[in-house]
């Protein structure tokens, strides 16, 4: 292996690292701003230069210099330190004399590299030159004054968001970051140039001046706003969520998080249920607890478990899953779904609902198969993986099947039918030799295909695909689902769907329409038909005042998922736990201590008092929910049915990005995206 010296030590080193990545290695700080491991090396800003022995006797810029065998590398000679000081003089040229009033303060890159590297004095007396702000939209506040010109910005724009809406015009002094034309930047991803900028010329519009960094109360966490489970850090301030920024997770997000996720923090502390309320004359009134759980009491004492139902909504955590599924068989109710949307998943088969190839593992796949999913707007930091993976030099083809949309990356679109698929499985079809001759094949089906009648089917035909094409073998399992629940998986898990002779989504809503089934229990679930509840007694047990609440009968104000330790599992199958942020406001509880008061009402004898007996048991239940934050393969069976694929075309499963739940939908700052970045015809439908 090739050896280096920095500073007298010698360090093996792989063939293609950079001096900067050997110097890490080494453990030899080398202060850079351009430079960023996740971003194609532009070397704009040469505060990471070093003294090369044997080389030009001037200093080299470290991140684009390639480590050679033998070399002798200083990183802290006299000529280094003069050099980055001469650096730092340049960068502060023109910046101005914000740091009093800037939101980057206390986590600025030049504050620290200034103090570290630079001089104590300026020698420069000239007039600052100033740069006219720029509008990127709703989300991202400019100031370009502040602008160092490290392009972090534009590459990340243009390499893993995959919108190249930035770039460098003039030159020289006069060179400007901006849009070429004045627009709102559209990626799902933008709010991450944020984090990149190193000097605070691009913050946070919807944080500007409300808090400063070392006022924040930070707690690691995990978000809920899509069912990837990305690693998140939330700062909050009092009792209120200031703002959420991602965690670096490579095996999950990186450290890259989705608009929605980032700036839907708003609405946490926006329309919410902070007390219980009881329907009384049609008009909901507020009550005390012991009246609301009365009420709930006697309407259950009087009813037969058939005519009883529990719904589970998307961003239900396991522990409330676990204990209504324990109450619902102590009613001996048969009658309980978590599919919403009518996913026709099947939960005794573990491998028909995950992401089995995992999100890091779509990076050795070299054929991607698209079927009714959009991972763009279900899941952009799992899209950005994907187009990460369409850059590495290994060859990749990525087909879809649905409505053509712009993905970011080249894509064949073979049809919005899934007739296709039948070509495909019996061979007929082009695409079946590619797939034949592939060495890492993945298939990714989302909602857009298995929420419809024939979804059932359409599983069974994957499946099909599946065990000709080899897709799955000892070493390789290419068959995803995509979720876009964060709550779905672990549901699926805990087995949290019909029992012998009980009714899934669907047919609760037919019988309740029928008055068969009298009493529906939703636990944060607002995506159901509530036209076809009217007949039930309905109980709404959730955060936010959304459309749950409004068709509920009795409302039973829950906490949201930054104000409790609850786990969740993503749709790779790794269980995750969130910790409590802040409190639940006035008198919301957790969801698992309301469901547990029920049963105590109804004299039903629970198997668990704390949180650590609930999840004991769901350990008995799933296994997988023994080692958190490790993902748990699962057997291959077979699934789906034998059945005809029906001829109607796929359709859009998201119609508004930035509204899909009752979080988002309560946050101005979506409100503001939905009305700014969204195309006419989709805002008239938001």
């Amino acid at each position: 292996m090739a050896k280096i010296n920095i500073n007298g030590k010698e360090i093996e080193f792989e063939q293609g690292m950079t001096v900067m990545q050997a110097a890490e290695l080494a453990g030899e700080e080398i202060p850079r701003f351009c430079y960023h491991d996740k971003l194609k090396i532009a070397g704009n800003c040469r505060m990471c230069l070093v003294q090369i022995e044997g080389g030009p006797p001037k200093p080299a810029a470290s991140c684009a210099m390639p480590a050679a065998d033998g070399m002798v590398v200083h990183t802290n000679t006299p000529m280094v330190k003069k050099a980055r000081e001469g650096v730092m003089e340049f960068q502060l040229i023109n910046h101005p004399l914000d740091c009093p009033i800037c939101d980057q303060a206390g986590e600025c890159d030049l504050q620290d590299q200034a103090m570290a590297y630079g001089k104590s004095t300026s020698r420069y007396k000239e007039k600052k030159h100033a740069v006219k702000e720029k509008d990127y939209g709703p989300l991202i506040k400019t100031n370009m004054t502040r602008c160092i010109h490290c392009t972090r910005c534009v590459r990340f724009i243009q390499d893993i968001a995959g919108v190249p809406e930035l770039g460098g015009t003039g030159r020289g002094e006069d060179m400007e970051i901006g849009t070429f034309v004045e627009k709102a930047l559209t990626s799902e991803l933008s709010g991450n140039i944020i984090d990149l900028c190193p000097v605070g010329a691009l913050t946070s519009k919807p944080y500007a001046f409300k808090a400063r960094s070392w006022e924040l109360r930070k707690t690691e966490s995990i978000d809920v706003l899509d069912a990837v489970g990305s690693n998140i850090r939330v700062d909050a301030k009092g009792m209120e969520v200031m703002r959420i920024v991602p965690r670096l997770n490579e095996e999950i997000n990186e450290e890259w998080l989705s608009d929605k996720s980032r700036f839907a923090c708003d609405g946490l502390s926006a329309q919410r249920l902070d007390t219980p309320y009881i329907r009384s004359g049609g008009k909901l009134a507020k009550a005390s607890w012991d009246d609301a759980l009365n009420v709930v009491k006697n309407k259950l004492k009087k009813l037969d478990g058939k005519q009883i139902a529990a719904i589970v909504g998307d961003q239900a955590d396991c522990e409330s899953i676990f204990a209504l599924k324990e109450l619902m068989e102590s009613l001996k109710s048969p009658n309980m779904d978590c599919r919403q949307d009518g996913t026709k998943l099947d939960s005794n088969v573990r491998s028909s609902y995950l992401f089995n190839s995992t999100i890091e593992g779509i990076e050795k796949a070299d054929f991607i198969l698209l079927v009714g999913t959009n991972p763009r707007e279900e899941a952009p930091v799992l899209n950005a993986r994907i187009k990460k993976r369409s850059l590495m030099r290994a060859p990749l083809s990525i087909y879809s099947v649905g409505p053509d949309a712009d993905l970011t990356y080249k894509v064949s679109n073979l049809g919005e039918s899934l007739d296709i698929l039948e070509e495909i499985q019996s061979g007929k079809h082009d695409l079946s030799n590619e797939l034949k001759n592939a060495s890492n094949p993945m298939i990714i089906v989302g909602s857009g295909a298995i929420t419809r009648k024939d979804g059932a089917d359409i599983m069974g035909i994957l499946y099909d695909i599946c065990k000709k094409f080899k897709i799955v073998n000892k070493e390789w399992n290419g068959f995803n689902v995509l979720h876009k629940a964060a709550s779905r998986v672990g549901a699926l898990d805990l087995g949290f769907t019909p029992k012998r002779g009980g009714k899934d989504v669907a047919a609760i809503e037919e019988a309740a329409l029928k008055n068969d089934i009298k009493f529906v229990y939703l636990l944060g679930a607002d995506e159901v038909n509530f036209d076809s509840l009217k007949k039930a007694f309905v109980v709404y047990q959730g955060h936010h005042g959304d459309k749950g609440a409004e068709n509920a009968d009795i409302i039973l104000p829950a906490a949201a998922y930054t104000e409790k330790n609850a786990t969740y599992v993503n749709l790779e199958g790794r269980p995750q736990r969130t910790k409590l942020a802040v409190f639940p406001p006035n008198e919301a509880r957790e969801d698992w201590k309301i469901i547990k008061e029920i049963s105590e009402e109804l004299k039903i004898k629970t198997s668990y008092e704390t949180l650590s007996d609930i999840r004991e048991g769901m350990v008995k239940i799933a296994p997988s929910f023994a080692n958190i934050d490790e993902i748990a393969s699962a057997k291959w069976e077979e699934f789906g049915k034998k059945g005809k694929i029906l001829k109607a075309p796929i359709e859009e499963t998201i119609e508004n990005f930035y509204m899909t739940c009752p979080i988002s939908r309560s946050s101005k700052t979506m409100a503001q995206c939905s009305k700014d970045l969204l195309p006419l015809d989709k805002e008239k439908v938001a």
